[in-house]
């Protein structure tokens, strides 16, 4: 599979067998060039304006936004009840977890985490291969918080999101801040990478730090 970071917490995943997924996109007051990219699959994490913005891809694709085991174009997708903050959802409100079977792999996006997520909610992840992490803080778990949670969920590969570039136009942390907690980090100068079993199985909780743009 292909996974094409757009900035923020959006990406577009591209399964083997051209199915196209999209998580979390945002509108034009993010910072970021709004998606346009024609999909199949959009998922929402919550209902704020930089995660939720269906408005922008195109194409004939179905929306999944809430908690629950669904089908959708051959695609496996689980949505897990998590909160926007420490406060059980007070503060923020809610956030869906979503996990992608895509052929043998399994890819988690955390979308807007804003808590340690606890033991059921562990187990209701289970094992990952790809996990996409919120970074930067201040309306999310902030880097030190997400290295707990990587180290709760294992998984083999970590594509850090939602943290401070030069076009945001609000403040988050910086990638630094988190990669500085693990020794084995690739920064690559491309958006996309593409990942498969091979890459996973020699992977060991490897942190890949993708462009925007």
């Amino acid at each position: 599979m292909k996974i094409k970071y757009l900035g923020h917490a959006c990406f577009k995943i591209t399964t083997n067998k051209g199915i196209r997924i999209m998580t979390d996109p945002f509108d034009e007051t993010v910072g970021y060039e709004v998606p346009r990219d024609e999909v199949d699959i959009v998922t929402t994490s919550h209902t704020h304006f930089d995660h939720n913005y269906i408005e922008g891809p195109t194409g004939d694709f179905e929306v999944v936004n809430k908690v629950g085991n669904f089908y959708v174009k051959d695609i496996p997708i689980t949505g897990i009840a998590t909160y926007h903050d420490t406060q059980q959802g007070s503060k923020r409100g809610s956030n869906v977890v979503y996990i992608f079977t895509i052929g043998d792999l399994r890819v988690c996006h955390l979308g807007d985490l804003g808590h340690i997520p606890d033991s059921k909610q562990i187990e209701a992840i289970g094992e990952i291969d790809v996990l996409m992490i919120p970074v930067g803080g201040v309306y999310t778990i902030d880097a030190k918080e997400a290295k707990e949670v990587v180290d709760l969920i294992n998984p083999k590969i970590i594509i850090p999101m939602h943290y401070k570039t030069d076009d945001l136009k609000f403040e988050l942390g910086s990638i630094d801040d988190f990669t500085k907690y693990f020794d084995n980090v690739e920064k690559i100068n491309s958006q996309e990478i593409e990942i498969n079993k091979d890459t996973i199985l020699g992977a060991g909780k490897k942190v890949i730090v993708l462009n925007y743009k």
